[in-house]
């Protein structure tokens, strides 16, 4: 049977989660699909709870990259689709439109190499954090640099993601973001019409702030080819299903090992004025901040703190010298203010604030 679209999620003890994503997706209309759960050795009820719902099921060693492209090995059709478990498609027509969406692109373009993602709106227990959420949902619409991922759903001809070698399966995280890089480096990344939802457990769990300061802080030191500091912390990062309260010490101490015993001077000097640097790059961030604060109009072209930065301060700040400035400021904010703060208070409260044992909306 053709499909017009191979639909790939790996799970992990997901059996609150999947049954409601495979129910979205046996909802869509005008849209043939083919659906593949690729499962990393999951001891709930996931497996039962998702075969009513009769997907390919694949089963494959754990870890999301593995599991990806386990899942990628069964499929069969030429558009490919992955999502993650804890997705949710609200509108029956989403892929439809989607994917008449992303086709035009490519005919337009005259070239298959236009991965597609869709924004994201969080679904969420309570309403703690709304700003920071609104400042995370609204980089989902941009197709900016580090503001692709997983969660967005990755839309893609099967021959475009052969040709990028699939998902790096070398460490068990960032195998989202570094695809999705990728992507940027050798194709175009185009905004779906449409909405994905997506549980906000993660943040809520681990504490929003401290998430996105950890993502932060991966990123970065990912984007500048710091693979040491990635040897040093492996085993620390949890699975999405394993994950409470987020301590950030372990990752502000694997770091400083790494300045202090991998990288000598000249390495760790060279490492700050990087990181300088990468700051720079996404200084665009401080003024979408800015935005969300002030709540300016947010259909396209309405960011006016966003335009200011695109327009006149990302220029002007565009050489070495800000770089060298920026310098100081990474190891300031770093040694100085987060890194003292979180093995401090990480230490004295390690299990965190109590959480209310509020139940997510479906």
């Amino acid at each position: 049977m053709d499909h017009d679209l191979s639909i790939i999620i790996p799970a992990l003890n997901e059996e609150d989660h999947l049954p409601r994503l495979l129910a979205d997706l046996q909802a869509q209309v005008r849209v043939g699909l083919e659906i593949i759960v690729s499962d990393g050795g999951s001891t709930d009820n996931t497996l039962a709870a998702c075969r009513a719902f009769k997907p390919i099921i694949v089963a494959a060693p754990r870890g999301r990259a593995r599991q990806l492209n386990a899942g990628f090995q069964k499929s069969t059709g030429p558009n490919l689709m992955f999502l993650h478990a804890d997705s949710r498609l609200r509108d029956p027509q989403l892929l439809a439109e989607a994917l008449a969406s992303w086709q035009r692109a490519l005919t337009v373009s005259g070239d298959d190499r236009i991965a597609g993602h869709f924004p994201l709106t969080f679904l969420r227990r309570e309403s703690a954090h709304d700003m920071i959420f609104r400042y995370m949902e609204g980089k989902t619409h941009f197709n900016r640099i580090n503001t692709t991922n997983g969660d967005q759903g990755f839309l893609l001809k099967r021959s475009f993601f052969e040709s990028l070698g699939g998902f790096d399966e070398s460490q068990h995280f960032l195998e989202d973001q570094k695809l999705a890089e990728k992507i940027r480096r050798r194709g175009t990344w185009m905004t779906l019409p449409g909405k994905l939802y997506t549980s906000g457990r993660r943040f809520e769990g681990a504490g929003c702030h401290r998430l996105y300061i950890l993502m932060s802080m991966l990123m970065a030191l990912y984007s500048i080819g710091r693979m040491e500091f990635f040897n040093r912390s492996r085993g620390i990062y949890a699975s999405q299903s394993e994950t409470g309260h987020l301590l950030l010490k372990p990752y502000f101490a694997a770091a400083i090992r790494m300045f202090v015993y991998d990288l000598g001077l000249a390495g760790a000097l060279r490492t700050w004025f990087l990181l300088g640097r990468y700051i720079r790059q996404n200084s665009w961030q401080m003024f979408y901040f800015f935005d969300v604060l002030l709540d300016t109009p947010r259909k396209a072209g309405a960011y006016p703190c966003l335009r200011f930065h695109d327009n006149y301060f990302g220029p002007a700040i565009d050489n070495p010298v800000c770089d060298f400035i920026n310098t100081f400021i990474s190891f300031f904010w770093f040694m100085l203010v987060l890194a003292p703060y979180f093995l401090v208070v990480d230490t004295l409260w390690p299990q965190g604030p109590a959480a209310p044992g509020k139940k997510e909306r479906p």
